[in-house]
């Protein structure tokens, strides 16, 4: 933080080299252990392609291809520190695992990424808040020492300064209907949405009948969530929905009661309006 400010103090003076400064933020090198703490935060692994927005000498790039065996993108402006990235890539020898864009970080496509790795200024995360929610669900975005304002991260661990994780969410506020078979019967359900980033909760209605929802989660693409079936008042039992999110449909399955009681349906629901 300390050396951000300096930074931004040298370059208001008019003192700041301009090698190593964007538009948007200095270039203000992470301390490996905090590389290191990233990529660990985000699970990252040889079947990731990781996108390092702000990507300055290369080291997250390189560490995540040397160390994780991921293939990465840095995306950068300054062309001295793509050159120095590309031959530090060389001397790690992963130079045909990654590879660096001189180019700006918000005309970029991030499509093919599973992990956004990024250092920038608290004002440049917010621009880029929309961009990253548009991603996948289930991308892993990790950022050092600044977060996304409102958007909460799903974790946060402080080794030398703080990394933040969030987990793309998929999109499910909305209305979503299913047809769920039940020991009484087929049963028709209505299950409306509220969503805030990755909090959700929610109101159900089974056979027109309110029912309430309760320990409603979402992470990435993955949702849960407990509607009681009370249609028995002697003979209640909780339905545990799990499933995956894609697009307007989610399915999975439900576990309904517990121990040797329970037992297991398919379950499907459509999106049917916001």
């Amino acid at each position: 933080m300390r050396a951000v400010l300096v930074a931004l103090v040298a370059l208001a003076a008019g003192t700041f080299p301009l090698i190593g400064f964007a538009a948007d933020a200095p270039f203000v090198p992470s301390p490996q252990v905090v590389v290191d703490e990233m990529l660990r935060a985000a699970n990252v692994g040889p079947q990731d392609v990781l996108y390092d927005l702000g990507s300055g000498d290369g080291r997250i790039v390189i560490t995540a291809a040397r160390k994780f065996g991921a293939r990465g993108v840095g995306v950068e402006l300054d062309e001295h520190l793509v050159i120095q990235s590309e031959e530090g890539a060389r001397q790690a020898g992963v130079e045909q695992r990654v590879k660096f864009l001189q180019q700006d970080l918000f005309k970029t496509d991030l499509s093919e990424a599973t992990v956004i790795t990024m250092y920038l200024l608290p004002n440049v995360n917010r621009r880029l808040r929309p961009h990253l929610l548009n991603l996948k669900p289930g991308t892993r975005i990790v950022a050092h020492d600044f977060d996304l304002d409102e958007w909460k991260p799903d974790q946060v661990t402080t080794i030398r300064k703080n990394v933040f994780l969030w987990i793309v969410p998929a999109k499910v506020g909305g209305r979503w209907v299913a047809r769920v078979p039940l020991p009484g019967g087929m049963r028709n359900f209505v299950i409306d949405f509220r969503q805030m980033f990755q909090a959700i909760d929610g109101v159900a209605r089974v056979e027109g009948q309110q029912a309430q929802m309760w320990e409603a989660r979402l992470r990435g693409d993955r949702i849960s969530f407990v509607i009681v079936d009370g249609d028995d008042r002697d003979h209640e039992a909780s339905l545990y929905f799990e499933g995956r999110v894609a697009g307007n449909v989610m399915e999975g399955e439900i576990r309904r009661g517990v121990g040797n009681a329970q037992s297991t349906i398919k379950w499907q629901a459509v999106k049917v309006g916001p």
